[in-house]
This record gives C-alpha cells, structure tokens and sequence, in this order.
C-alpha cells in the first residue's frame, strides 16, 4: 500500500489518479472510474468528483493507495 499525502481535503477521486501518475489523463481518470475500474474503502467507485478524504483507500489496477493529510 503507497501512502499519498495530499494537503488540503476534500480532493477529487480523478485528481488523485492523474496527480499519482495512474493514467495519463484527467480525462482518461474520468472515464475509467464512470466505467467502474476504481474501488474506495472497498467498494466500486462511479462518481468522477468522489471527494476523498484522509484515511480514504483507492483500488486501481494493481496499485493501493492511502490518503494521508500532512
């Protein structure tokens, strides 16, 4: 599991994808978590604009990733 420190919450689901280097895109983050492709805190996430916050944990491929307000 990658812990990400992000320093302000809420954020959006899609910015954490793009900003951790998940997808290239925050058009192609949209469109992967409006297909299903992304669980938080265990279940499928479909909401683009999910607000994330610290303790949250995103499921992507084969990645793990925690939020951690600094």
């Amino acid at each position: 599991m990658r812990i990400v420190e992000i320093n302000k919450e809420p954020v959006e689901l899609y910015k954490i994808l793009k900003f951790e280097g998940l997808v290239a895109t925050g058009g192609e983050a949209k469109l992967l978590i409006g297909e299903g492709f992304v669980s938080v805190n265990g279940e499928v996430e479909t909401r683009r604009r999910r607000k994330m916050l610290s303790g949250d944990i995103i499921e992507f491929r084969e990645e793990t990733l925690q939020l951690k307000l600094i």
